[in-house]
């Protein structure tokens, strides 16, 4: 396949076919990527908000997402299960550096914490896109990354000229691979919404944060409490009416079901560790 004619991205190759896509949040070591790499999943999201910023343990665990078996049986640099990372800052900090060294080192997206206001979303799709002139086309959000390509060209397995023509935002640029995931956590980011997505183009994900959000609402993480579901209910319809993806962050088999059908398209699966062969071996064994 051609590279102009691929798609590199693996969740936007779903969401663009209108099917869901498979996530889960990891954190950034070895025995992780490697274990997801060989996942089902679309995407891993590098859970690097919650855990101390440690650019070397990314740069680490992103190479051992990569396949080499994998690379060569698809003939495509496409990688099968596409890295996200999530970053520190919130929303109001106005923050850029930490996406640009997250994109540097080749991720495919930025997962943004606590979006609220138009002016913070704005800043979270411009962090994600580099400069232009004003009379260049898909010119806004005007980009504000640093230009340093080298090492997320060879990530991708591009020429940097070709890094170019992809490293943009999808949902501005149509061959954008870079995809731009808003957390929306928090009443002010639920009643701004509306103006977020009338305003700002290339929000690609809209992820419903329950934990901030409950604790707001002072039901901390009752995930199940009517005020926390009526939010929810909220965030999903209008990601619906303007056509932008909304993500639900604790997808379990007890109501996957049940997420797919409410229109959820950005899943994202807990990692849980499978013991369910030690627990049986210990009850056959008369060890338990």
């Amino acid at each position: 396949m051609a590279l102009a004619d691929s798609r590199l991205n693996g969740v936007i190759r779903q969401l663009e076919q209108g099917k869901p896509a498979f996530t889960s949040f990891i954190f950034a070591e070895i025995e992780n990527a490697v274990s997801f790499a060989q996942s089902a999943n679309d995407g891993v999201v590098f859970e690097m908000e919650h855990n101390p910023w440690n650019i070397d343990a990314l740069r680490i665990a992103m190479q051992f997402m990569l396949l080499r078996q994998q690379i060569a049986a698809d003939a495509s640099v496409a990688p099968r299960v596409t890295p996200l990372v999530r970053i520190p800052p919130s929303g109001d900090e106005m923050n850029q550096w930490f996406a640009k060294q997250a994109l540097d080192l080749g991720a495919y997206g930025i997962v943004w914490p606590r979006i609220s206001t138009p002016e913070q979303a704005y800043n979270a799709v411009a962090a994600c896109r580099y400069a232009n002139l004003a009379t260049a086309p898909y010119y806004q959000p005007a980009g504000l990354r640093g230009d340093g390509p080298m090492a997320a060209a060879r990530y991708w397995g591009l020429s940097q000229q070709e890094y170019y023509k992809k490293a943009d935002v999808w949902g501005v640029h149509p061959d954008g691979e870079i995809l731009v995931i808003l957390m929306i956590e928090d009443v002010a980011g639920i009643d701004n919404l509306e103006a977020i997505l009338k305003e700002v183009p290339g929000i690609g994900v809209l992820l419903f944060g329950e934990g901030d959000l409950s604790q707001e609402l002072g039901v901390p993480r009752q995930y199940q409490h009517p005020e926390v579901l009526r939010h929810l209910r909220h965030v999903l319809e209008v990601g619906k009416a303007h056509n932008v993806a909304v993500g639900h962050p604790h997808v379990d088999a007890s109501n996957v079901a049940d997420i797919i059908q409410q229109g959820f398209r950005f899943l994202m699966t807990f990692p849980r560790r499978d013991f369910g062969a030690l627990e049986l071996g210990l009850k056959l064994s008369g060890r338990k």
